[in-house]
């Protein structure tokens, strides 16, 4: 897994979302550069589509009310527009080893919101890993953000 370093990281609000308001609609877009490693996170009202490459790379995540309490969704793309085991074998590997960093740098880059809201650090984190592979395609609890900040 890479180190997080705050200084490549670079946050952009959109669509009517400042840094503490509204908790939903909240959607975050993370994206970044192979070449400089920097990250690069929009958070706004809907997704940031116009910064996804073709790659497909990037992490998605969205608050969603569940009941009485807030639930993290992250959407990540195992398949990349081809339907090749291969590829899509080593992009789960690598959306595994770099998950941690995604949300390292989300909460980290969200912080004002987290301190806003500091019960939401214990808010489920729900991974989706979307694929037309039955072996890569599921849905995990990967904690909370309390174990990110």
């Amino acid at each position: 897994m890479s180190n997080f370093n705050p200084e490549k990281l670079f946050v952009a609000y959109s669509s009517g979302v400042t840094a503490t308001e509204p908790v939903i609609p909240r959607c975050y877009t993370l994206t970044h550069s192979d070449i400089t490693g920097d990250l690069f996170l929009t958070i706004g009202s809907r997704y940031a589509w116009e910064n996804i490459n073709p790659n497909r790379d990037e992490v998605l995540g969205v608050w969603h009310q569940n009941g009485s309490s807030l639930h993290f969704y992250v959407y990540l793309y195992i398949d990349q527009g081809e339907y090749n085991i291969n590829v899509s074998a080593k992009r789960n590997e690598i959306f595994r080893r770099e998950l941690l960093l995604a949300l390292t740098a989300i909460r980290y880059g969200d912080r004002f919101f987290f301190n806003a809201y500091p019960n939401l650090d214990q808010a489920t984190i729900i991974i989706n890993f979307m694929s037309a592979y039955p072996q890569f395609s599921r849905q995990e609890n990967w904690g909370t953000f309390h174990h990110f900040s």
